[in-house]
């Protein structure tokens, strides 16, 4: 469950930093801000950090880890851009106002959502 939380926030925080910092190119109109360089700095910040974290946590070989990491960032990727999708359909900017200048909770978890079955599915794949 760490090595899920560790790469999807790596993934989020990534893609945030590096879409600031070096982003030009637009990656989905679903979500106008978020940047191709995001998006691929997000993923590989995400594959390095949760792989060490994956490897620490002596779960699987090697390869296993990166490729489970991978895809798991990737997922995380998808379910932030299906959150958007369903807030643009329904013509709102937050998904609540528990969590205020956050998108609401929704958007904590946007991640998570899709992430958590893909890790589950890849790891019984390849072990």
């Amino acid at each position: 469950m760490a090595w899920l939380l560790v790469t999807v926030a790596i993934t989020d925080t990534g893609a945030y930093f590096v879409g600031k910092a070096i982003g030009k190119t637009k990656f989905s109109d679903t979500s106008p801000n978020k940047t191709l360089e995001g998006v691929f700095g997000g993923v590989i910040l995400a594959t390095i950090i949760g792989t060490l974290f994956g490897l620490y946590s002596d779960i699987a070989p090697f390869w296993t880890v990166v490729i489970v990491t991978l895809i798991t960032a990737i997922a995380s990727i998808f379910g932030d851009l299906f959150e958007s999708y369903l807030k643009r359909e329904a013509g709102v900017k937050d998904s609540g106002d528990v969590l205020p200048g956050h998108g609401g909770i929704l958007d904590r978890i946007d991640g998570y959502l899709f992430a958590a079955p893909m890790m589950v599915i890849s790891l019984r794949a390849l072990l």
